[in-house]
């Protein structure tokens, strides 16, 4: 998949608790595809459920093309809480490791419904943060496809993963997904 592909839609990478590293596979995602953005947070330490979303909420509100997501970790929880208080512009998100609520004590004010996008979640065997029976429980409430990445802890720089060509391949199934005349939610 290359930048040209991606024009047709604004591709925001969302890190998690503590941001992600140089050697993040996101941050290589990043320096591959400039053009992508990244929410920046105020407090990378403080997973602000409210805060973070509305971090988010800025970054989609400045490009008009439907937004596909990226995100990981704690930055999955405010991807969801994002799409579920505004599907409108929402052509997907592809929700790697997500963090579990319940440890964040945010559970309830997320969605256990449905999202209005297609989305993906890439859980793992052994990630220290969510389970991945946990990953598939959200991942029916939300409707999203769950792929099992194996034992990859948290999917992260300490996973040694490089720039994660299995999670590349998955995002590419998801943008062949939303890839349409019409991929984003109506108004």
């Amino acid at each position: 998949m290359t930048q040209e592909q991606f024009g047709e839609f604004q591709v925001i990478l969302v890190p998690g608790l503590h941001n992600s590293s140089p050697d993040h596979w996101q941050s290589l995602w990043h320096a591959r595809h400039p053009a992508f953005y990244r929410v920046e947070q105020d407090d990378w330490e403080d997973p602000d459920l409210p805060a973070w979303t509305a971090r988010l909420d800025q970054v989609r509100a400045r490009d008009p093309r439907p937004a596909l997501f990226v995100a990981h970790s704690f930055g999955c929880l405010a991807t969801v809480a994002s799409i579920s208080a505004n599907p409108a512009g929402v052509a997907g998100a592809l929700l790697v490791a997500p963090a579990d609520p319940h440890k964040f004590g945010v559970a309830d004010a997320l969605p256990h419904a449905p999202l209005a996008a297609p989305s993906t979640v890439i859980g793992s065997r052994d990630d220290p943060w969510m389970t991945i029976d946990a990953a598939a429980l959200w991942a029916r409430r939300w409707n999203s496809e769950l792929v099992d990445a194996g034992a990859v802890g948290h999917i992260n720089a300490a996973s040694k993963l490089g720039d994660w060509p299995f999670g590349w391949n998955v995002l590419q199934l998801l943008y062949e997904r939303v890839h349409s005349p019409h991929p984003a939610v109506a108004a």
